[in-house]
């Protein structure tokens, strides 16, 4: 199986050394690809690897980092003439080098950060400025939000996003997002859609530490358009799972007049690598037309042996009056690096609505 890891190959160096000879003055192809590959490369992971092509760019570029920020403008201009086009993961090493080596230097760095943004995203390497220079950036970020090109646009929200996956968090905008809202003010209705789905993510990590902020964005947004709609619903989605009640009704989904019946649990115990099933059927008993919020929430237990509730959505529709719906699912106990699995007693339950209607224990064995 490819790993990760392997889109930094001989051949990746090799072209992108051919690239760099055309765009960066005195470049020796051969003694970088030598620096690439000591002898401690193939033990080292994708972000380590991405982060020692950094340091062995760094040894070819101008001394001042002033010359190397506008000299990155070139070699991204070169790569993109040698066919090697915006979004490719292998080259988040451009903006790594902005993160790295420009700390110290602001303004040149917010340059080269709104370039380079438009051929590989800069949302990771815009957070040790944000916490830098918090001012500054804040003020740079809703400036971005107006720019032409959409990448920019989404760096303005998705950089700024208080708790960014496997990115560092913001602990001032975890604390206070105030400055975020006029930049996703700004966005809402934007024409990308992926500068719409940052802002629903933006959102999302706000609603983790400040439910109200969200609650409040929610109610002035709402039925503007479906486009800003959508960006509502999706930046609730933590809430939603967690049954906020004030994000319960906005929405509309209540429990009442919705019954969950014949419940059952048929694989009562589960071996390590094989699939938990259960089925339900789903009920509409009122005379009217309901909208219905489908999840279950798996009970993992932990090393303490707590259980550690994780929710996952099934559906969510209208359903017609009296409507009944069959519903069979299965879980998987597969090993995976994300979550580790401990033996003993679990339990699944039935969520409709943010309201918990069934549940039933299993198992979890060992082979």
């Amino acid at each position: 199986m490819a790993l990760i890891k392997d889109i930094y190959s001989r051949s990746f160096y090799e072209r992108i050394a051919s690239s760099f000879k055309e765009s960066i003055p005195g470049f020796d192809q051969a003694k970088f690809v030598k620096a690439i590959f000591t002898p401690a490369f193939t033990q080292m992971e994708w972000k380590q690897r991405m982060k020692h092509t950094t340091q062995a760019l760094h040894s070819f570029m101008p001394k001042g980092y002033k010359s190397a920020a506008s000299l990155l403008e070139h070699i991204i201009e070169q790569l993109r003439k040698d066919g090697m086009g915006n979004g490719m993961l292998e080259f988040m090493f451009l903006p790594d080098y902005v993160a790295t080596y420009g700390i110290q230097d602001l303004k040149p760095s917010i340059r080269a950060l709104e370039f380079v943004t438009q051929y590989i995203s800069c949302e990771f390497a815009v957070r040790p400025f944000l916490v830098k220079y918090p001012d500054e950036m804040m003020a740079q970020m809703l400036k971005w939000s107006h720019h032409k090109s959409a990448a920019v646009r989404r760096l303005s929200s998705e950089g700024s996003r208080p708790r960014l996956p496997w990115g560092m968090a913001i602990q001032s905008l975890k604390k206070d997002p105030r400055l975020i809202v006029p930049i996703l003010e700004n966005l809402k209705n934007d024409p990308s859609e992926s500068v719409r789905r940052s802002v629903a993510n933006n959102l999302n990590d706000i609603a983790k530490d400040n439910p109200d902020v969200v609650l409040k964005i929610a109610a002035k947004w709402a039925g503007h358009n479906k486009e800003t709609d959508a960006i509502i619903k999706h930046g609730c989605r933590t809430l939603l799972k967690q049954g906020h009640p004030d994000v319960l009704a906005h929405f509309g989904l209540t429990d009442e007049q919705v019954q969950v019946n014949e419940f059952k649990v048929a694989t009562p115990k589960v071996s390590m690598g094989d699939y938990l099933q259960f089925s339900f059927t789903i009920a509409n008993s009122g005379n009217a037309s309901k909208a219905i919020r489908l999840e279950y929430g798996m009970y993992y237990k932990r090393s303490n042996g707590i259980l550690n509730k994780k929710v996952f959505k099934i559906s969510e529709r209208l359903y017609a009056p009296g409507e009944i719906c069959n519903i069979t699912r299965r879980q998987s106990f597969k090993p995976i690096t994300t979550r580790k699995y401990y033996p003993g007693m679990h339990k699944v339950a039935i969520v409709v609505n943010g309201v918990e209607k069934a549940a039933g224990n299993f198992e979890l064995v060992d082979k």
